[in-house]
């Protein structure tokens, strides 16, 4: 199924690498106005090189921005609208994971987590809302995790944090339905990231070829379909539901964990 999205602008925060890239990716494909950010410049370069390479005729700009220092939110904003006149989706995806348990934990650790996990998404999401609020259709999706309702031992605060996300989440679905903002989720089990590329680095000499190490690590997890995800297949799903492909979804979550999920529904 295709869909033209001549004139519809997508933000993706995070969009410097991985999943954020490859939905960046999938919004230019379609013909839509792309605002990518990311706070390291030196790889937002990079991204955008990449994208600009894939996509010579497309309409894409790249801000640096930090989604936790709503000054540098606002700039994001500013660049966004100027450059093309209004926003129609938000793509929330910066975060990431914090290998810990419950006893080694520091209150700064517990800080730092759920300030990126709620801030990360409210401070995007309040600053563009004016304007998606003029879109006739607008939507904002969160790039979460199967630890919102699945926690690990080893990912204690993450888990604690997504779980209060999803709450977030659903409760924004129900304010924001009458300003005709549709917001969802996906949550996400193991993808291939360069955190896991980071992993397979650091082992020692001697170590299996990395596809055979990921199918390593699938297995060992339990993921029923016996892989790691793709970056491509969870930006599907967050490209699904941000556009009109989904428009009578909203407060909904897809679940591409692999089957790993124990969850009926």
């Amino acid at each position: 199924m295709k869909i033209d999205l001549k004139g519809h602008t997508a933000v993706v925060t995070g969009g410097t690498s991985g999943i954020g890239l490859a939905t960046a990716g999938l919004f230019l494909d379609a013909g839509a106005n792309v605002s990518i950010c990311g706070r390291d410049q030196g790889r937002l370069d990079e991204a955008a090189a990449t994208l600009t390479e894939l996509h010579p005729d497309a309409a894409l700009l790249a801000v640096t921005c930090d989604v936790l220092d709503t000054d540098s939110v606002g700039n994001l904003v500013e660049k966004t609208v100027e450059r093309f006149g209004g926003v129609d989706t938000l793509v929330n995806n910066a975060g990431q994971a914090r290998v810990s348990n419950y006893e080694n934990t520091s209150d700064e650790a517990w800080r730092e987590e759920l300030d990126l996990k709620f801030f990360g998404l409210l401070n995007p999401s309040r600053a563009f809302q004016p304007y998606l609020e003029r879109s006739d259709a607008a939507a904002i999706v969160c790039a979460s995790s199967m630890l919102a309702r699945q926690p690990e031992p080893h990912l204690v605060a993450t888990a604690a944090a997504r779980a209060g996300q999803l709450s977030l989440i659903h409760s924004m679905a129900r304010e924001l339905a009458p300003k005709n903002i549709r917001i969802n989720s996906i949550l996400i089990g193991v993808v291939e990231s360069a955190q896991w590329t980071r992993r397979y680095d650091a082992l020692p000499e001697g170590k299996p070829a990395y596809a055979d190490y990921l199918k390593e690590q699938a297995v060992a997890k339990g993921v029923p379909l016996g892989r790691f995800g793709k970056p491509e297949e969870a930006a599907m799903a967050l490209f699904f539901l941000g556009t009109p492909l989904s428009s009578y979804t909203t407060g909904s979550t897809i679940d591409l964990s692999g089957g790993l999920s124990r969850h009926v529904g």
